[in-house]
């Protein structure tokens, strides 16, 4: 089985990236491609997985049935940014990589070993192993999109966004494109034992990913993309980092080959390639915080945050 990017000609439309929306109606669901212009253009598919399989269908890619779909088509009206986005696909699974930066594996052994241990940890090893760290985020119940807000877990006083790029798969493994993912942990819960590590990173609402989905042959090189994180406090700037994906440690096909070996992957999975942003010192996320977390050639994905409590029920 192969695990290649799908090769599409991007010729006018280099940065196409699909999108998927409630219309003011609050119950029809709509996609919609974002061209080079930043015009949204409806899609007469209704989801991302049924536009790549009428693309399969009719032995294009999914760029081309992009093309044939919004010939002639106008676009929506106003800044597409301000309808009501939803997450672009519908993941049955989100999966994420861990350890897959030098600072990730830096805050992994910071938060396990507050004193400063020289003697080599977990993280040091799965860092340079073959086999990557691989593990199950969340669910399509348990994931948001644009807009809704991500929840703090209530037994954790040491919580913060991981922003990642996220690929979006098919069944037999194929990179369709990219979206953002905000990897929500309990930096406390995972520092306190490795074993904890499902408790830091699942719960509900745990996991954010959108506003777009850039289809995997418009990105010239998946290892050039910047990203950045911005937390706002009461209004407030409180927190900017940056990154870029050129500091990824293993290839994407890579981790992909990792996730599929004697497994299921169901069509339109995310795998979140793990992190390289961590917020300074003992930040800690509060409700009412707001988080942004940009990818180049994507899109930027807000959250707001919120209590546990306010989801209880």
């Amino acid at each position: 089985m192969e695990f290649d990017i799908i090769k599409q000609i991007s010729s006018g439309v280099n940065g196409l990236r699909v999108i998927r929306y409630l219309e003011e109606d609050g119950r029809t669901v709509r996609l919609a491609a974002v061209d080079d212009d930043d015009r949204a253009v409806p899609l007469k598919s209704p989801d991302f997985m049924a536009l790549v399989r009428e693309a399969e269908r009719d032995g294009v890619t999914p760029l081309e049935a992009v093309r044939r779909q919004t010939d002639g088509t106008p676009p929506v009206a106003g800044d597409w940014s301000r309808l009501r986005l939803l997450a672009p696909v519908e993941a049955p699974e989100v999966w994420a990589a861990g350890v897959t930066y030098e600072r990730s594996k830096a805050a992994r052994n910071e938060e396990s070993n507050p004193d400063g241990a020289a003697a080599e940890t977990v993280y040091d090893k799965v860092y340079r192993a073959e086999r990557p760290e691989l593990f199950l985020k969340s669910t399509a119940a348990r994931t948001v999109g644009p807009g809704e807000a991500v929840c703090l877990r209530s037994d954790s006083s040491w919580q913060v966004p991981e922003p990642e790029l996220g690929l979006v798969l098919d069944r037999a493994g194929r990179i369709l494109g990219y979206t953002v993912g905000n990897d929500m942990s309990c930096r406390d819960i995972e520092g306190e034992n490795p074993l904890y590590l499902p408790q830091a990173k699942i719960w509900r609402r745990s996991c954010a990913i959108g506003p777009a989905i850039r289809l995997a042959g418009t990105v010239p090189d998946p290892y050039a993309l910047e990203i950045v994180c911005r937390i706002y406090r009461d209004g407030r700037l409180a927190v900017e980092e940056k990154a870029n994906t050129g500091q990824l440690k293993r290839r994407l096909e890579e981790l992909v080959a990792f996730l599929a070996r004697d497994n299921d992957v169901f069509d339109g999975t995310v795998l979140l390639t793990g992190t390289c942003i961590v917020p300074p010192d003992r930040f800690t996320l509060q409700p009412g915080d707001r988080i942004e977390i940009g990818i180049s050639g994507i899109g930027t994905l807000v959250n707001p945050v919120a209590a546990a409590s306010d989801f209880a029920g």
